[in-house]
Formats: C-alpha cells, structure tokens, sequence
C-alpha cells in the first residue's frame, strides 16, 4: 500500500510538474506573441523612416532643381535687359553726340556772323 501512495503521490507531483510546464509555456508563447508584434511595429516604423527619408531627399532635390531653374531664368532676364539697357544708353549717346555736332556748328556759325559785324 505505501508503494501504492508512493505512486499516486509521484503521479500527483508529476500532474501538477506538468500543469506548472504548461502555464510557462503558455506564458512563453504570449510573450512571444507580443514581442513578434514589436518586432513587427519596429519594422513598419523603419520602413517608414525610410520611406520618409526617401520622401524629404526628394524634395530637396527638386527644390535643388527648382532653385537652380529659377537661378537660371533671373540670370537671364538680367542679362537681357542690361543688353536692352546698352543698346538704348549706345542709343542715346548717339544722339547726344549728333546734338552736341549741331550745336558745335550753330556756335562755329554764330561766331562767324559775330566776326563780320
């Protein structure tokens, strides 16, 4: 008989051994769960950091792009209208020159007639 509750009490120890097993491998497979869940929001968060990151470095580059663009047109509507500005000012000196011509000729008359008297 005592082997007997020997028996039944080693059955007992191993029943409740076991149940103790299943309760931590349960606990086990729950953290698991969660950290899979972490490990699976870690990843979204980088992939969308480097989504990100692709995003910004390509809106420098088109600002860069765009930049340059409007760089290049005030570069050159700066330098047609000091062609315009020369070509009118070339122009204008011409025409004073022609000017100052007549008035040389008006003077060289006037003194002339002054002469005569």
């Amino acid at each position: 008989m005592e082997g007997l509750s020997e028996i039944i009490n080693l059955l007992k120890g191993i029943e409740s051994s076991i149940e103790s097993l299943n309760k931590r491998t349960e606990h086990i497979e729950k953290r698991l769960d969660r950290l899979e869940k972490v490990d699976s929001i870690e990843h979204r968060v980088t992939s969308n950091q480097i989504d990100i990151t692709d995003i910004k470095d390509a809106l420098e580059r088109m600002e860069e792009a765009q930049s340059t663009k409007i760089e290049n047109m005030l570069k050159e509507i700066l330098s047609k209208a000091e062609m315009k500005n020369n070509m009118e000012f070339s122009t204008i000196h011409k025409r004073l020159d022609s000017h100052l011509l007549k008035l040389g000729r008006v003077e060289e008359e006037i003194l002339m007639v002054q002469q005569e008297k």
